[in-house]
């Protein structure tokens, strides 16, 4: 190779290398204020809304659905672009459909303090199970449900002990993956596909085969790596935010005959 040839592909490297550099650092700048919209959330939180407080003395608001009648709590996490205020009714329907339900909002979520992001979204999920072991819920008679972002911080909690069992409705492999498919940049958030082999309960995956948001390949992911008891189910016509609506008394059904399956 001539000199000047060399001289010409070592400054195409160089950039290369700079503009991707450049492109890690927007990533990480930019992920949070993406990932967490919380602007076009309700603000709002639903009435019987409590606070709890986080181990920096902030607080998020929470919202506990009593059923004596239940034999699971289910903990939903709720997606980006929504809190409390908004999925009010898709909770009470949980309690009609005969759950228990928990639920909390991120920080800076609804009327919660703080500003969202992998580290506080999860130190609200602890705060969440303190107070769930407060009230004498042990972590074998909770169901972890996180819907799109909010299968992050229930894959975490899975990841950390044994609950009854994990649902995740249109989650995703890792954030960053939603955007990139491939894992070509450092510092990636919920980094789910990683920890389902660690997750000792039972995992029910949901996805709609239309998802224009987290592709559906990314359900398929996060099922084909769970190592223990699991099951699935794909909703042919399901975009990212009508799995229920598309599902019908097809997703009611197979809900219910996976807590029903739970020891």
């Amino acid at each position: 190779m001539r000199p000047s040839a060399k001289r010409y592909w070592l400054r195409m490297i160089g950039w290369l290398v700079l503009l991707y550099l450049v492109a890690c650092g927007l990533a990480w700048l930019a992920a949070d204020g993406i990932m967490f919209p919380a602007r076009f959330a309700s603000g709002t939180a639903p009435p019987g809304a409590f606070r709890l407080r986080l181990a920096d003395g902030s607080t998020v608001s929470a919202l506990h659905l009593p059923n004596p009648e239940a034999r699971f709590t289910l903990w939903y996490f709720h997606g980006n672009g929504e809190d409390l205020g908004d999925i009010a009714p898709r909770l009470a329907e949980y309690q009609r459909r005969g759950f228990a339900v928990f639920a909390i909002d991120y920080p800076g979520y609804g009327t919660s303090e703080g500003r969202p992001s992998e580290r506080s979204v999860i130190a609200a999920a602890e705060a969440g199970q303190r107070h769930l072991a407060e009230q004498g819920v042990s972590v074998n008679r909770i169901l972890l449900y996180g819907r799109s972002i909010g299968g992050g911080p229930a894959v975490e909690m899975a990841r950390r002990a044994r609950f009854a069992g994990l649902v995740i409705e249109s989650g995703f492999v890792s954030a960053y993956r939603v955007m990139t498919r491939w894992p070509i940049f450092p510092g990636d958030r919920f980094r789910n596909l990683a920890k389902m082999p660690e997750i000792a309960s039972p995992v029910f995956v949901i996805h709609g085969r239309r998802d224009e948001i987290i592709p559906f390949w990314h359900g398929e992911k996060l099922h084909a790596a769970v190592r223990g008891d699991r099951r699935a189910l794909w909703v042919e016509s399901a975009r990212h935010n009508d799995v229920i609506e598309q599902a019908g008394e097809t997703y009611w059904r197979e809900l219910h005959a996976f807590a029903e399956s739970l020891p």
